[in-house]
């Protein structure tokens, strides 16, 4: 699994946080998402589709 994040979609909701933390955190200036692993492990997966998910701007996308 590799993650891309656009940042410039990004609404700095912060639901990837949310969702994985471990993956995603947020700027403290802007609240906009940051990738902090681009291949999390697999133990990781689930919650990294999940935040995937919720993304309201649709700023993550995950290529198997």
């Amino acid at each position: 699994m590799k993650i891309t994040l656009d940042q410039d979609k990004c609404v700095a909701s912060g639901q990837c946080v949310v969702a994985a933390a471990d993956v995603f955190d947020q700027r403290d200036e802007d609240g906009i998402a940051v990738l902090l692993t681009a291949e999390p492990p697999a133990d990781q997966a689930t919650d990294t589709r999940h935040a995937a998910s919720v993304c309201p701007a649709l700023a993550i996308h995950i290529q198997e």
